[in-house]
């Protein structure tokens, strides 16, 4: 499982990379999968099993994120 979040405008996605990375947290951007979306847009890919750590940052930091999903390895 892999574990998605979507986001409205690019920074936020960038912020989000940045931050969870500063704790630690494997983090990366990359193209929103296809089955999300059909329009173009960065999403950040993260370990499942840091959801409730992500999401509690997010919070913290003010990122906006669009939505979180989880999805099977072979998700592009």
């Amino acid at each position: 499982m892999r574990c998605i979040a979507t986001f409205e405008v690019t920074s936020m996605a960038l912020l989000f990379e940045r931050t969870c990375r500063k704790k630690g947290i494997p983090a990366k951007v990359v193209p929103v999968p296809r089955k999300l979306s059909s329009s173009c847009g960065l999403a950040c890919e993260f370990p499942c099993e840091s959801g409730d750590e992500v999401r509690a940052l997010c919070g913290e930091k003010k990122i906006d994120v669009e939505s979180y999903h989880q999805l099977e390895d072979n998700w592009t």
